[in-house]
This record gives structure tokens, sequence and C-alpha cells, in this order.
């Protein structure tokens, strides 16, 4: 009898992760409340970028000294609501302490390097599979600097990158110039990456992924899942409020609601939110030719189907604490200098802002391996930053594990167990 996977979230892993096990052989159910690639979801509002150069973690040697600055600047492009701090504190300690050494974040980098390696790849294939290749561009992603001093000031972050074997291309300001005629003159020096690739609207093409995954035979059914039935170590339902779905495996892909389904089967994972922010600005006079960081404001500047995104900020608070609209007003103002062609009396209804929460673990790392209490059930969530751009690899390594087959990466480092 074909074994029936149930696939707990409908974001970038959970959709990719589907596609596998139905290409596999296995009966799917995807299980989700919201909308595949809607609002609500992690999957619609990132950076748009597909960047296998995002190998480092979120903390590097020296980030312990500017704690006091997040607690006390509630608008920096890093900060942590003072309510929140005493229950964040034990998660913040693991945060600094992976990015304590040069060694620790290079480490890090080695072991993130083959889950993003060749994402842009795999993610234009899918699209195509799906009938939206136009989401997704392989025209590379640039870091634009003030000056080269300013690049080499960041020495570390570049030097465990060229140590991981990534590449990039020097921008001289001529070229600058020429490739982004509307960006503001003060940027003079740039890195590109030829091997990246951003998706020009990551909701949109969620939902297509997921459609395919229907199309294929995946059934969707919108409801959340509570737990599961576990007897004797073999997994036998998934519960819901509305009742159970007889099940053989399951795979906890629930973004930042996987922590509670994870300790009901044996694992106490310090799984936090990442609060992140955009602005999209509509029908944009004036946008980058490609995706674009500055290297002064942090963020993403990204030309998408809906309009000129720029994406950023990480906020430390509550799941259900409200949104601190400020954050994604100086997004717009970033977007806004960095572009001097665009008008300063945009009305609002120009401007769309967005929050969302990513499913971040301290070390940077996701967490991908089965679980404790049963091996039928795979936890594939807390990939922060690169979640997008890792979906389907961690998809490849999810369908590895349900079929007792050795994956192409190693897994130990992602295993759950790392925070026993």
């Amino acid at each position: 009898m074909t074994q029936h996977v149930v696939v707990i979230g409908a974001g970038i892993v959970g959709a990719t992760t589907a596609l596998e096990a139905l290409r596999a052989g296995y009966r799917v159910t995807i299980l989700d409340p919201g909308a595949p690639g809607g609002e609500q979801a992690a999957s619609y509002g990132n950076g748009c970028w597909l960047s296998p150069q995002s190998v480092l973690p979120p903390a590097v040697p020296g980030t312990w000294k500017k704690v006091p600055r997040f607690l006390m600047d509630p608008l920096g492009p890093l900060s942590i609501r003072w309510k929140y701090f005493p229950r964040v504190l034990p998660w913040l300690l693991r945060y600094l302490w992976a990015g304590w050494t040069e060694e620790k974040v290079l480490r890090t980098a080695r072991v993130l390097r083959p889950l993003l390696a060749d994402g842009p790849a795999r993610h234009q294939a899918l699209a195509e599979q799906a009938g939206v290749p136009e989401l997704i561009s392989r025209s590379g992603l640039m870091y634009i600097f003030p000056d080269r001093a300013a690049y080499e000031a960041e020495g570390l972050g570049w030097r465990i990158r060229r140590a991981v074997g990534l590449t990039w291309r020097e921008v001289e300001e001529d070229e600058l110039r020429q490739r982004e005629p509307d960006l503001d003159r003060r940027y003079r020096f740039g890195l590109l990456f030829e091997e990246a690739a951003y998706c020009r609207d990551p909701g949109a093409y969620v939902a297509a992924l997921v459609a395919l995954a229907e199309r294929e035979g995946a059934v969707l059914r919108r409801a959340a899942a509570t737990g599961f039935r576990i007897e004797s170590g073999r997994l036998k339902a998934v519960r819901m409020a509305e009742g159970e779905i007889l099940a053989d495996r399951a795979v906890i892909a629930a973004g930042v609601h996987s922590r509670a389904l994870a300790a009901q089967v044996g694992h106490r994972v310090p799984l936090q939110t990442e609060r992140g922010y955009h602005a999209v600005l509509s029908m944009p006079e004036v946008q980058p030719r490609i995706p674009l960081m500055p290297s002064d404001g942090k963020m993403a500047v990204t030309p998408t189907v809906g309009g000129l995104r720029v994406a950023g900020q990480v906020e430390i608070a509550g799941v259900e604490d409200a949104p601190d609209w400020r954050r994604a007003e100086i997004l717009r103002d970033w977007m806004l200098k960095a572009f001097p062609g665009l008008p300063r009396d945009l009305p609002a209804e120009r401007i769309k802002f967005w929050m969302g929460h990513r499913p971040s673990m301290p070390d940077g790392l996701p967490c991908i391996g089965a679980a404790r209490d049963s091996a039928d059930v795979v936890l594939a969530f807390g990939h922060g930053h690169v979640g997008l751009v890792g979906g389907p690899r961690t998809a490849g390594l999810v369908l590895a594990i349900l079929q007792g087959s050795r994956p192409d990466i190693a897994l130990e480092p992602f295993d759950p167990r790392r925070f026993d």
C-alpha cells in the first residue's frame, strides 16, 4: 500500500517537500490553515533573494558588544523589545555564541554552502515545471558600497565566503554607473554575484508550486495541525481541531509554528521569530536593473511584479506583538535615498508595508532530521534568512530521511538533537 505523508506547512519548504514526496511515489496531503503564498506567510514577504552567498550565521565575532544598542534603539537594523528580553535571553546567548569566533562562523558557512549552492538552478527548474518561469530571474545580485574601503572594512564576512568557495566580480565606479544609472552616485563600488538569482513574486511562486503539487496528486487541506497520534513509536495520525488525518509519515515544515509540534515528538527546540519588514512601491519611476544591497542600509532592494520591494530589519518580539511600522518606514526612506529619481511626496496608496516572521534558530542552521519519539516524523524548519534559497535542497534531504537513504549532504549539523 502506498504510504501517506502529511506535510504540515505550505511555505517554500512544505511545497517543495510535497513535490519530492509525490515524485517518489508517496500519497501526500499538505496541511496549512492559510492560503499558500498568502500574506500571512514568511514565504510571501521575504527579500526575494536566492543567494547562495548567504552562508554566514546571524552573529559574528563582536556582535555581543551591540546588545545594549539592540535594546536601546527600537529602530536599529536589529532590535529587541524590552518586555521580550527575558524570554529571548537564552536564545540570544546561543545566537551570540554561534558567532563568537571566526572559526565558528567558518564552520557554519561550510555547512550552509552545499544547502544553498544550487538553489537558483533548482528554483528555475521548479518555476518552469509550475508554469511560472518568469518569476525566477537569474540575472545576479549585487552588493554596493560607497567605496572599496567600505567593502574592505567588512573583511571577515567576505573572507569567510571566499574560504568556502564563493566567487564574485568586483564592479568599479564606471561600470556601476553603466549598470545602474538610477543609483545614487555616492555608491562607487560593487560586488556582483553572477550565480545568484531572485524571485519576482515569492507569494505567487509558492502558490504556483502548491498548485503544481495538487495537479500531481496532492490534497491541500486548510487546517492547522495540533499534534500527533503515535503508538509504540509509529505515527498513526496527525491531529487537527477538526479530527485526525491517518498518516504513515509526517513532515513538520510550519515555520514559526513548528516549535509546539516539535515538542510533541520529543524536541524542545530554541526556535524564535525574527520579525522582518518590507515596503513595496508600486509603479516606481526608477528602479535597479538587478537586486541591490547597499552596505550602509543592509536591506535588499528588488524589482518585483508588484513594484520595488525593499526588505530587511530584524526585530525580536513576540508572534502576537503589534508591528512597529516605523521600521517599514525606515526601509522606505532608505529606498528613496538609494534612488534619488523616486519622488519624495509619495502618496500613501503607492506604498504597502508588511511584517512577517522568519523562523530562526540561534546558530543560523535549520532543524532537519527525524524526530526522537518517532522516526516517522521529520523536522524541517528554522531556516531564518535562507528559507527561500534553501527550500528545494531541504526537500531533497527530507525525502532521503523518509526513504531511509543516504543524503548527498551530511545531516548531522542540522540534527535537532544538537540542542539537547
